[in-house]
């Protein structure tokens, strides 16, 4: 293969990894401040017991995403010279800014960590987590801002192939960013929910009926079904700014040719190599629903779209599943909620707990092919409109064993990080440090 085609493979690699713990990073942090929040407010340690647990095991995942994150930073160096020469002047204060968000999180989550149970009013100890949950938030904002520029770049004029009138802020707060910042938002949230619920899952499935496991379930899920209904909203958001910005990749996505009204959403099928989809599912109207709110609002086609501006359209695939997980992880959060409230038994047993065991692997592949979705459905383009990817690569010879170096790197990663926790958790089960608190606190009371 060709530098250009190391190099996107390379990217690619790095960015499903990071997305792993970039995912976990944002979401965790709320899911930690919530469960201390109850704990205070009903004063019930099981809440307290588990802030503390995720916190610890967040370490972790924060520590192994600093190295993700570090590489991706590494090689839009090495891997992408030319789009950084070309555009760095406009993403590097985001980029910087981000690293700005990071430290703020780090310092506070360390105070938070090794100030537990110092202050005298235990409300000063969860005001900690304010600032926590909003640096990884704004992390999250800063280094989507880039990806939302590569998408839609502006605050800049381009004069005989130069940048001027370089804008940061323009090129930041551009088109693509609200959208793109709600999604990446809420479907963390949901995300981190649903690991953290099959986690609980799995210890009750395995037959352990303690309250601290029904209670972080029961939590998890809470969460996960809000978040499910939020970012649903803001996928439809998302849809119609595609049909405005960016029509060739929603036109992919759904293997639309013909510009036409009442545009039948597509699901699943087969495409031939004349461009005629079989076996698909065909929702009547719901593409022009999707895009204009109106069931005959017409829908560009790829016809109408240059052949060399078509994104590869493997990207259906990688939205029937982002889209088909996404509904069966929302369906089953509803119906345990309604279950739950009408104590259904049906929720306790081992079928249905498999079911939401797996909800957290789901929601992760989820993740990863709404990412490759967005990055493999930008092509041609590194900077739409401005600069292609083939234009923005090195040609450097040795990204191939670059590409060899990280995956092990990256497999010693996800091994140690799981690894490390498995240990961390399973050597001091949850069971057996409330009862070492309940000891403490008799202790105390003597």
């Amino acid at each position: 293969m060709e530098s250009v085609e190391f190099s996107r493979y390379l990217t690619m690699l790095t960015l499903s990894v990071h997305v792993i713990y970039a995912t976990l990073g944002v979401g965790v942090p709320i899911m930690i401040a919530l469960a201390h929040w109850l704990g205070l407010k009903r004063k019930d340690e099981h809440y307290l017991l588990l802030a503390k647990r995720w916190a610890r095991g967040y370490v972790i995942t924060v520590a192994v995403g600093v190295v993700t994150g570090t590489a991706i930073a590494l090689q839009l160096a090495l891997l992408w010279p030319r789009f950084m020469e070309f555009a760095g002047q406009l993403v590097a204060l985001p980029l910087f800014m981000e690293t700005f968000a990071f430290f703020f999180e780090a310092i506070f989550l360390g105070i938070y960590l090794y100030t537990w149970d110092r202050f005298k009013n235990p409300m000063r100890h969860f005001y900690l987590l304010i600032p926590v949950v909003l640096g990884s938030a704004m992390s999250a904002l800063f280094i989507t801002s880039v990806n939302a520029f590569m998408n839609t770049p502006q605050g800049f004029t381009l004069v005989d192939g130069q940048l001027t009138n370089i804008q940061p802020l323009l090129a930041m707060f551009n088109p693509a960013m609200p959208t793109k910042v709600a999604h990446v938002l809420t479907s963390a949230y949901m995300t981190t929910a649903f690991v953290l619920a099959a986690i609980a899952a799995y210890h009750l499935m395995k037959g352990n009926k303690h309250a601290y496991h029904r209670k972080a379930l029961a939590l998890t899920m809470k969460v996960a079904l809000i978040f499910s209904i939020a970012t649903a909203l803001v996928g439809d958001l998302s849809g119609k700014f595609l049909a405005e910005y960016q029509p060739e990749k929603l036109a992919a996505a759904e293997w639309h040719f013909e510009t036409e009204g009442e545009a039948p959403l597509m699901l699943y099928g087969i495409l031939t190599e004349t461009n005629e989809v079989k076996y698909a599912i065909k929702i009547p109207y719901a593409l022009s629903i999707l895009v204009h709110s109106n069931p005959t609002g017409v829908v560009t086609g790829l016809n109408d779209i240059p052949e060399e501006y078509h994104p590869p359209y493997v990207i259906h695939y990688f939205f029937d599943i982002m889209v088909t997980i996404g509904i069966w992880l929302t369906f089953l959060s509803l119906v345990y909620w309604i279950a739950l409230s009408r104590n259904w038994a049906f929720i306790q047993t081992r079928l249905f707990r498999f079911l939401l065991v797996t909800s957290g692997p789901l929601a992760m592949i989820a993740i990863e092919a709404g990412w490759w979705f967005t990055e493999v459905g930008r092509q041609p383009w590194i900077m739409r409109d401005f600069m292609k990817t083939a234009e923005g690569a090195t040609n450097s010879p040795y990204v191939g064993w670059m590409f060899v170096a990280f995956a092990i790197l990256y497999v010693i990663l996800l091994i140690g990080t799981v690894v490390v926790l498995t240990r961390m958790f399973k050597n001091n089960p949850a069971e057996r440090e409330l009862e070492r608190m309940e000891t403490e606190q008799r202790s105390v009371a003597k």
